[in-house]
């Protein structure tokens, strides 16, 4: 039996790298996937690749900094499906150098991408999810989600504040079955997500379809269990 068969998913950042290898993975393993994120010819791209393998998929192009696009796709998924069961918000930026040489802009436009983008997906979700009478949240943090080091302040500090909204949000949803994890990678090979894996293999990189398996875990574990962050880094990667 399928791992996911009947799971309504959302995932943003969807049209290529994590979120792309985490949609398709999902989409075989049974889910109906949403793919969400601001490219539409990409988005539909991945539609179209999910059902090839005899899955479910629709696109809704969604920028997760806009408020109003962020309710409008969880408004349509539960208008398609009926509910949201997984949400996985990956879409993300890197961006910033050393602290001193970086733009005030700059700082903005990754933090307004991935913590505030984070903060209203988890948001608009977790409100559904309680009318649902439950879901899991899986935000996709980073390495330097939980390290920092010379020339990642400005995206370590995005993601330090993804976990914060993490771990709060598992907190709150504890009573309305709503479980919420964070994954932490470090060093994938995101750009070989359409790859065979073999060259995935020679890049000596994360797969990124590793990181999809380890989303599934966590929306696979049994009703009474959360894991609240994974880290999966590169093996020889130094801390």
């Amino acid at each position: 039996m399928k791992r996911l068969a009947g799971k309504i998913a959302i995932v943003t950042g969807s049209s290529s790298g994590i979120g792309k290898a985490i949609a398709l993975t999902f989409g075989k393993e049974g889910a109906a996937v949403v793919i969400a994120a601001r490219r539409k010819d990409l988005c539909e791209k991945t539609v179209a690749q999910i059902r090839k393998e005899g899955g479910d998929a629709m696109a809704i192009q969604t920028d997760v900094t806009d408020e109003a696009q962020v309710e409008r796709l969880i408004t349509e998924t539960v208008k398609r499906y009926g509910r949201l069961d997984l949400l996985v918000n990956n879409a993300g930026i890197g961006g910033g150098g050393r602290i001193e040489s970086t733009s005030t802009e700059t700082f903005d436009r990754v933090l307004n991408t991935n913590l505030r983008g984070t903060f209203f997906c988890c948001r608009a979700g977790f409100r559904q999810m309680k009318q649902n009478g439950g879901g899991t949240i899986i935000n996709m943090s980073s390495v330097a989600g939980v390290q920092a080091w010379t020339g990642t302040g400005t995206y370590s500090a995005s993601k330090h504040g993804i976990m914060a909204l993490t771990k709060s949000l598992a907190d709150e949803g504890r009573a309305y079955k709503i479980k919420a994890s964070a994954i932490c990678p470090g060093g994938v090979a995101d750009e070989l997500v359409d790859a065979t894996p073999d060259e995935i293999l020679r890049s000596e990189q994360i797969s990124p379809y590793d990181i999809a398996e380890t989303a599934v875990y966590l929306a696979t574990l049994g009703p009474y269990t959360v894991v609240h962050q994974i880290i999966v880094d590169r093996l020889g990667a130094d801390w």
